[in-house]
């Protein structure tokens, strides 16, 4: 009984949230049924000692008998005191209290997270790129990296053209510079992310090297019609992704990242064209 009363008041608090925008007042609304709920519904079943029970819909001590209102037959009916359990049935009416309080606050913090990101999803530009978000109401761009290819012959610089005059061997996408210009005190950063075309999208960890940050090692196997077969090593973040909106996502680290430096990346596996939105973390 209890559970279907939570069921009904989810339902409602979406419902009255996206039609009438009034959090506060459903608010204070659900509040006074749950009260209501809590002092009419006194116990779904009354335990006797021989392990059975009566569905009630609430019950009341009286002297050596105890008093129910039996939900089966619609009427108040009376069992003497020394047949039930009442410890038992008290206990799971506390559980069940518990149970629907520990719901309808998920369910009033769920409805305010679903809010805010509503918010901040409003005040989002709407040009691609990833936006940290500071706080409930701050979200700010990342600047996008310049990106290029280096090969292993005499580190060859190459720009991300296409197509791109590349032979079989080594090669690696870096940025310039060690640490990135972005500092994140955050060790579990979220971000929304908006991509430019339909690709892949990650948070990866990259590798310093002297002046140079790598995003990926490449091995370009072969190249046919200019058309490069490339095996790339790149070291993802395993992250939580959520679609906020068509063509919007949030994602953040399943678990706090080290200090070093990261990056949000957009890529197409085997192109080597990826667009990189790069921060450092820091303690």
């Amino acid at each position: 009984m209890l559970s279907v009363f939570v069921s009904a008041l989810a339902t409602a608090a979406t419902f009255w949230d996206s039609a009438h925008n009034g959090v506060e007042m459903f608010t204070r609304a659900a509040a006074i049924l749950m009260l209501t709920a809590l002092a009419s519904v006194a116990a779904d079943r009354l335990y006797l000692k021989d392990g059975s029970f009566h569905t009630v819909r609430e019950y009341e001590v009286k002297a050596d008998r105890v008093r129910y209102y039996s939900s089966e037959r619609g009427d108040w009916e009376e069992v003497p005191l020394e047949l039930v359990d009442l410890t038992r049935t008290q206990a799971e009416l506390t559980e069940q209290k518990s149970r629907m309080e520990a719901d309808a606050k998920s369910d009033a913090e769920e409805r305010a997270a679903a809010k805010t990101a509503r918010q901040q999803i409003v005040n989002l530009p709407a040009e691609p790129g990833a936006f940290l978000i500071v706080s409930d109401e701050k979200t700010d761009a990342l600047k996008k990296a310049e990106v290029k290819i280096v090969t292993d012959q005499k580190r060859r610089v190459l720009k991300l053209l296409s197509p791109i005059p590349l032979v079989p061997g080594k090669a690696t996408i870096e940025l310039d510079g060690e640490h990135a210009q972005r500092k994140i005190a955050n060790r579990r950063p979220e971000f929304f992310f908006r991509p430019a075309m339909d690709e892949e999208f990650e948070i990866i960890k990259m590798t310093t090297k002297k002046d140079v940050r790598v995003a990926e090692k490449l091995s370009i196997l072969k190249v046919q019609k200019e058309e490069p077969m490339v095996d790339e090593v790149v070291e993802i973040v395993p992250t939580f992704k959520k679609q906020e909106g068509e063509g919007l996502y949030r994602v953040w680290p399943q678990k706090a990242l080290e200090s070093g430096e990261y990056a949000v990346i957009e890529y197409t596996p085997g192109k080597m064209s990826p667009q990189i939105w790069d921060f450092s973390v820091v303690q």
